[in-house]
């Protein structure tokens, strides 16, 4: 019987060394190639754009710097960037732990047309979503660093009833904080301001629906064919803008009542009887040119910044988001969420209008995009909890949201809300 050389370990053993230390050096690898894959991903999929300084950049050490970027997106204020960040690609996540910043009973200066859960509302999801862009986190409104950046300053919101509901927001989202002595409001038929005292700061609405003059800036006239705007005057309201720090302006839903538009220009003799009928995009552009041109020819942009709140969009066609026995915005309680949703109550035309005009003016204007993320919305409408001449719907007029059911206006608090936010971040 042979005997092993001494000194020299069996083959099976070696064997099963070998393919011990070829599993261990097989397992390493495999942990290594996980761990950097994993990383690699939540580097790749994180969704916020995040400035890394250079001493950040020149650390090696993967965990120091997933800590550094996770401290940077928890500051909201560092994340978002105006020039980096499109808040018009994004989606509406549900934070049950979300409150906002004042009730309708709890704020005084609501009109009973947006109060919704005053006035009935039974339902409150639509209080707690939150719009969250692709690629920045939008700074919370901090209603005392609001008041700070106002300090000394006129915010004036201009334009329609839906403009009055987001001056409505701003102000209530500020008033809790400030002393009941130390603010006050005023409300008027064109012009409201509220006073936070303290602070110096004046919150203002100016009720111009078309901007432009027309026959319904005091006394509305109900009947769309019966209004007539004159495209090339504005003098008359725009007076009341001179001198404002901060202007916000809006108009759309009453350029809508109809495929055409009575319009006047120039001085005639026979006054409103010399109008002509214009397709309703031609007129809105004629009347953004008039107010374009008093901006540029009027505001300083070292004293005065201006912005432009794009169109409202209103969610009158259930069939719109699939639902085809639904009618318009009534009883819905979530939003549509699908990505990039675009429904027929509003026009891109217009936006396009806005859009050419805005970018060929010479002082600047900052447009705060709401239309695509508010088109989302189809639950938060005031639909059948609003009032109507001043009273709130009966129960019998509730159950007839066919002719009830306003899919224009929006709740309080509500969509405008988002909006302001979206304003604090540029502020």
């Amino acid at each position: 019987m042979m005997k092993p050389s001494r000194g020299k370990p069996p083959l099976y053993i070696i064997t099963i060394v070998i393919c011990a230390v070829a599993f261990m050096v097989l397992l390493y690898t495999e942990r290594i190639s996980t761990t950097s894959s994993n990383s690699f991903f939540k580097l790749k999929s994180c969704s916020k754009k995040v400035r890394v300084t250079k001493s950040q950049k020149s650390k090696t050490d993967e965990k120091s710097l997933e800590i550094n970027l996770h401290n940077l997106e928890e500051d909201d204020r560092i994340d978002f960037d105006p020039d980096m960040c499109s808040v018009v690609h994004g989606k509406w996540v549900l934070n049950s732990s979300y409150k906002p910043l004042y009730s309708d009973r709890r704020c005084p200066y609501l009109d009973l047309q947006v109060s919704c859960a005053k006035n009935g509302r039974p339902d409150s999801d639509y209080l707690q979503w939150e719009w969250q862009p692709d690629d920045c986190t939008l700074p919370r409104f901090n209603p005392e660093i609001a008041l700070k950046k106002l300090r000394g300053k006129r915010l004036m919101f201009v334009g329609d009833s839906l403009q009055r509901g987001q001056w409505q927001s701003f102000v209530c989202m500020v008033q809790s904080i400030i002393p009941e002595k130390k603010k006050s409001m005023k409300r008027g038929k064109v012009l409201s301001v509220f006073k936070a005292k303290e602070h110096n700061v004046t919150i203002e609405f100016y009720w111009a629906p078309f901007l432009i003059e027309s026959n319904s800036d005091l006394h509305i006239i109900g009947d769309p064919k019966k209004r007539i705007i004159r495209v090339d005057s504005i003098t008359k309201h725009a007076k009341n803008w001179v001198g404002v720090d901060i202007l916000v302006f809006n108009t759309f839903v009453w350029w809508m009542s109809g495929p055409r538009i009575k319009s006047l220009w120039g001085s005639f003799a026979n006054g409103e009887d010399g109008y002509e009928e214009l397709e309703a995009q031609t007129a809105y552009r004629l009347g953004l040119k008039t107010w374009a041109n008093w901006v540029d020819s009027t505001v300083n942009p070292n004293k005065t910044r201006v912005f432009f709140t794009t169109m409202s969009p209103t969610h009158m066609r259930s069939a719109d988001w699939k639902h085809n026995n639904g009618i318009r915005c009534y009883n819905e309680t979530r939003p549509y969420l699908k990505r990039g949703y675009h429904g027929t109550g509003s026009d891109p035309r217009i936006m396009k209008v806005v859009s050419e005009v805005v970018n060929r003016m010479k002082v600047p204007v900052t447009t705060l995009n709401i239309t695509q993320l508010s088109e989302h919305r189809i639950d938060a409408h005031t639909s059948v909890y609003t009032e109507t001449q001043g009273k709130v719907l009966t129960d019998e007029e509730k159950a007839d949201p066919k002719s009830y059911a306003d899919c224009i206006h929006w709740c309080l608090p509500g969509v405008p809300d988002t909006w302001n936010q979206l304003l604090y971040a540029y502020l």
